[in-house]
């Protein structure tokens, strides 16, 4: 199964900083989700790149392009799911941990989608998603659904239910990057 690590974004509210190479313990944090995806079984995978600064903190991840192109993380999720089932994870999540992505993985084994949800909101990009939702995707897509939010809700998903957040805090501002 693919851990697709999501980079497209242009961390803007981050002033254009790359915010999956911040540091978290001395190690990046798209080097730290490639590590712990790699210790649970699972293969990394670029999705949405577009910056050779992450190709060098990572030589050699097999690139996976948004599909379409040009329409946020609904295209890299496409794009992903062309190759077959995964989990999707975000760039900007430095505490996610492999017991989290065991979850993930292993949990609700038939579920089109498995992903946490806190007061009505899926996190997307913390989440399996089995290849059979990117039909279910393609037709949101034509439909001109452009969040993740609306398709989750409609395919439907199954919540894995997680105690706390802490492991979902994700770094979209220099304020959010401290220890939990």
């Amino acid at each position: 199964m693919l851990a697709g690590l999501f980079v497209g974004g242009r961390a803007t509210r981050m002033g254009g900083i790359h915010k999956g190479l911040l540091q978290i313990e001395g190690e990046a944090v798209v080097v730290r989700l490639a590590r712990i995806a790699r210790e649970v079984g699972l293969e990394p995978v670029w999705v949405g790149l577009r910056d050779d600064a992450y190709r060098t903190a990572l030589p050699g991840l097999r690139e996976l392009a948004d599909a379409p192109a040009g329409i946020g993380p609904l295209g890299g999720l496409a794009g992903l799911l062309a190759h077959g089932s995964a989990i999707a994870l975000a760039c900007d999540m430095p505490f996610v941990s492999s017991q989290l992505l065991l979850r993930l993985r292993d949990e609700q084994p038939d579920a089109l989608a498995l992903a946490p949800r806190f007061d009505g909101i899926w996190e997307p990009l913390c989440a399996r998603y089995d290849a059979r939702a990117g039909v279910a995707l393609e037709r949101a897509i034509a439909a001109g659904t452009r969040s993740l939010q609306p398709f989750l809700s409609a395919l439907p998903a199954h919540e894995l239910v997680l105690s706390s957040r802490d492991e979902l805090r994700d770094w979209d501002t220099p304020d959010d990057v401290s220890p939990p």
